[in-house]
């Protein structure tokens, strides 16, 4: 028996639909797309590396998938508005927005300069709502749809320690979401946040495991994690197609962690607060 995250959904579960997944060329973007197109989905997929983007987009259709690259900068307004017309020219509407470009890196308050915090917040929570701004609506006027929206643990009230700029700004996605949960459920749309804990992907390994200060942060991690291992890309992708399943349409606002009780357990330090 196939006890894959993925098995659970039937084949055609999403044909004739269209997802829209930002940072779609590696990591959960990347699985959750590859998710979407197993189970029938057209797609649009961004991100601001062409050349992953172009890989990603060559293998789908190889696949027999109908995909649809676009390299975005999703700070941009006008690269947002470009992106949304581009999806709607090539499929005709947006079924599914998955938010799940984003980006941090772990510093200490003092080592991050107005321009880092501006950047990082503009990325995440700005760059999240220029999409949800700009696709809401169609989905609105099509009477139907689904937002998920990718943030992480530290969004919540044990606060960010190692993110102080990226903390803030997801939680802002959170409160965010909640928010226009209130207006886009009576029109058929639903509106959730995805809190991955650690994930097993290369920007985890990259980002966040190569800080300099602590070597055996890798190790320490999966110490603290109750569950003693890390997340998949694919159990997330399975959660994020959960969420907009014909099973989840009465979930709406909602946050749900993915963490294998990280949140509950000790947190591995990032960053040794002995210094600001």
């Amino acid at each position: 028996m196939d006890h894959s995250p993925l098995s659970t959904f039937r084949p055609d579960l999403f044909k004739g639909r269209t997802a829209l997944i930002t940072g779609g060329g590696r990591g959960i973007g990347l699985a959750t797309a590859e998710a979407f197109a197993r189970f029938g989905a057209n797609l649009v997929i961004a991100g601001r590396d062409g050349e992953r983007l172009a890989a990603a987009a060559e293998k789908f259709r190889a696949e027999g998938v109908d995909c649809l690259a676009q390299v975005t900068n999703i700070r941009d307004p006008e690269a947002v508005d470009f992106l949304v017309e581009a999806a709607r020219a090539r499929f005709g509407q947006i079924d599914f927005l998955i938010n799940n470009a984003g980006g941090q890196f772990p510093a200490r308050p003092s080592q991050i300069s107005d321009r880092g915090w501006r950047a990082v917040v503009d990325l995440n929570l700005n760059g999240t709502w220029n999409l949800c701004s700009r696709v809401s609506p169609l989905m609105v006027e099509a009477g139907f749809g689904a937002i998920v929206n990718i943030v992480h643990v530290y969004a919540f009230n044990r606060g960010a320690p190692p993110f102080v700029h990226s903390g803030a700004a997801r939680a802002g996605v959170v409160s965010m979401t909640q928010s226009l949960s209130y207006y886009l459920a009576r029109h058929g749309v639903t509106i959730n946040a995805l809190a991955p804990g650690t994930i097993d992907t290369t920007g985890v390994h990259e980002e966040e495991f190569a800080s300099a200060e602590y070597d055996d942060l890798a190790e320490a991690t999966l110490r603290d994690v109750p569950a003693h291992r890390m997340g998949t890309a694919e159990e997330m992708a399975a959660i994020t197609l959960f969420l907009c399943s014909p099973a989840a349409r009465y979930i709406n606002g909602a946050s749900i962690m993915a963490d294998g009780a990280q949140f509950m357990g000790n947190w591995a330090p990032m960053v040794d607060p002995e210094s600001y």
